[in-house]
């Protein structure tokens, strides 16, 4: 009988994803998308049935992505035709999907050669191939540009790799992307979807300025994967950070985020990636792909053992026994789910995502992707292409040095009474571009090795922000030039007898320029001391309604109806106290728990405090 009970649960399980009456889920919609290999693999109707099983018992969906091409080949259209009717006819939206890869070589992924004349026309046949059979279509993220041909070489010239691959995807979009497909189909809206290396796209023909607006949307590739062992060192702040910076590159247009299974030490790792995306607000997420969701391999905890007896929000053991028997072992398919499931009893109640304004021209680089470690060291980040003149405190890194009126548009914010913040690689950059008509600081090519902290403001006021009993490890700094009453550091680290400042402040019309000293390594900012980034969190967010006070790697998600989120990428429980200004009352979303003030805050606020088990997160309200 309980054989019997189980068969049926899972067999319900499956009625109710294919149902297609209502969402999946009632705050986004969850897609699969399934690559042209996997698409020629249902061919057989035994095989797209059986993985459809192992897939709808574990993980509800809303919508698939079907791909047409990938590597230089095409899916035969009678196998497409009979998987999407298969899909439709299992209640789910059906769409397209495109990747624009050559054929491997030597590990590395290539791309066609848009000079080529073969390629050329290949691309386009995959465009109208896709516009016949779909409505809607998704360029994965292979529509950049690393071909170095004979012909590329030619057609380049005197200019840039950047300026000829720029110019020249945006005439492969129009002219065998978009304009082919449109012929075919004046229905068809094409969504051109974007990794997760934002700060390089230029160099290989990615666009935000010209090329995002081309297409009818944009989607966001938000899988950072493991921050240590894989080539890009994307840091997990980036999941939600990334999608925010496309939510200000095309306001309104971006679909979703995307997170893949790779590169993935622990399983807690694949459901983070999931939870920030959606924590940034993301209306659709897409799972890549089908074929390791419907894997009848069963899944594996990873290296997760730190942690294993402490109930974390990925519960191994409760997502396990989620399952019915019948249903099998779990793969990454319910691994989605659980975590899914989790989120979506959240993300409902949060409102619009608030974060510290830093300005990212269109084009730029530099000090790449440090708004993620940031990020990662409790700083909440909003970065937009386009200088927020109305932010009350704008974060200016070196990328910002991309638009020639930066100083200018410094000057002008300070102005109006905002504050500016500037980070030590960009002074570097603007320093013969007029900066020191605001401050006269520079850098010098000399480092220094700090390896205590000093917090100062002021003659005979220095107090240490070293932790007690705890030696830091020396942090290579650029040495930073000023003069003495005319600016003042905030935070000073030392080394033997000589200082650097960490944080200077220097005021100028009717705000203050902040200068925020880089470590030569950004991850060095995971190694500063508690009470250095407690300070520097209490400078930059001194307007923000709430401040964290937390080891590195716990990251704050805040938003305008006073809801916030405390994500913890640790491998051990952390201790975290928030700082309100106005709130009587902290509630726990899940759990149901009230937090009560546990002590005054500066600046007449309260403070609240609790423990965030790793890898886990903790959504409240403020009452």
């Amino acid at each position: 009988m309980n054989r019997l009970a189980a068969a049926l649960t899972a067999f319900l399980l499956i009625l109710s994803a294919a149902a297609g009456a209502a969402p999946a889920y009632d705050n986004f919609k969850v897609a699969i998308y399934v690559p042209a290999g996997a698409v020629q693999a249902m061919r057989e109707p035994a095989v797209r049935e059986a993985q459809y099983r192992r897939i709808a018992s574990q993980l509800k969906f809303d919508k698939v992505y079907l791909e047409t091409f990938r590597n230089g080949q095409l899916v035969d259209e009678p196998t497409l035709e009979a998987v999407k009717k298969f899909f439709a006819g299992h209640g789910m939206t059906v769409a397209g999907g495109i990747a624009y890869s050559g054929p491997e070589r030597g590990g590395q992924f290539t791309t066609l050669d848009y000079e080529d004349p073969a390629d050329r026309s290949l691309c386009q046949k995959a465009a109208e191939m896709a516009a016949r059979h779909f409505d809607e279509v998704i360029l994965d993220d292979f529509f950049f540009y690393t071909s170095k041909s004979a012909a590329d070489i030619a057609a380049k010239g005197k200019r840039s790799w950047t300026e000829y691959r720029l110019e020249k995807m945006r005439e492969v979009s129009e002219d065998l992307v978009l304009k082919p497909a449109r012929a075919v189909n004046a229905r068809v809206k094409i969504t051109i979807k974007y990794p997760n290396w934002y700060e390089h796209f230029q160099g290989l023909g990615y666009d935000l300025d010209v090329e995002a607006k081309q297409f009818d949307a944009i989607y966001t590739g938000t899988e950072t994967r493991d921050p240590e062992i894989t080539d890009q060192l994307l840091q997990q702040y980036e999941s939600y950070g990334v999608f925010r910076f496309f939510e200000n590159v095309r306001p309104g247009a971006n679909r979703g985020g995307w997170v893949d299974t790779y590169d993935t030490r622990y399983v807690d790792r694949y459901a983070e990636q999931l939870w920030d995306t959606l924590f940034a607000r993301a209306p659709e997420i897409t799972l890549f792909n089908w074929a390791d969701l419907a894997s009848p391999a069963p899944l594996q905890p990873g290296e997760r053992q730190g942690w294993s007896s402490l109930a974390t929000s990925f519960d191994w053991n409760a997502m396990v026994h989620s399952l019915p028997a019948a249903a099998g072992a779990p793969g990454w398919a319910r691994a989605a789910g659980y975590s899914l499931e989790t989120a979506d009893r959240l993300v409902g109640k949060l409102g619009r995502p608030l974060g510290i304004a830093s300005y990212k021209p269109f084009q730029s680089r530099g000090e790449d992707y440090l708004h993620n470690y940031l990020g990662n060291i409790g700083i909440p980040i909003e970065l937009t292409p386009r200088f927020p003149e109305q932010a009350p405190l704008v974060l200016l890194t070196q990328s910002a040095a991309a638009d020639p009126d930066l100083v200018a548009k410094i000057k002008k914010h300070l102005d109006t009474g905002r504050s500016v913040v500037i980070t030590s690689g960009l002074l570097h950059a603007l320093e013969h571009r007029g900066i020191t008509d605001i401050a006269e600081v520079g850098t010098s090519d000399r480092k220094i090795a700090v390896h205590e902290f000093i917090g100062a403001h002021g003659a005979g006021r220095g107090v240490s922000l070293d932790e007690a009993g705890k030696p830091t490890p020396a942090i290579l700094y650029p040495e930073i030039h000023f003069y003495t009453n005319d600016a003042w550091p905030l935070i000073r680290g030392v080394a033997e007898a000589r200082g650097v400042p960490i944080l200077l402040m220097d005021s100028y019309s009717r705000a203050t320029l902040y200068i925020l000293n880089i470590p030569d390594n950004p991850g060095d900012l995971y190694r500063l001391p508690q009470p250095v980034t407690r300070t520097l969190r209490d400078y930059l967010l001194a307007d923000f309604p709430v401040k964290i006070d937390a080891p590195s790697k716990v990251a704050l998600f805040v938003y305008d109806n006073g809801s916030f989120v405390v994500q913890s990428y640790r491998d051990e429980p952390a201790k975290v106290s928030i700082n309100l200004p106005k709130a009587s009352m902290v509630h726990d979303f899940l759990s149901g728990e009230s937090l009560h003030v546990s002590e005054a805050a500066d600046a007449g606020g309260q403070r609240f405090s609790f423990t965030v088990q790793p890898h886990s997160f903790r959504g409240f309200a403020t009452h």
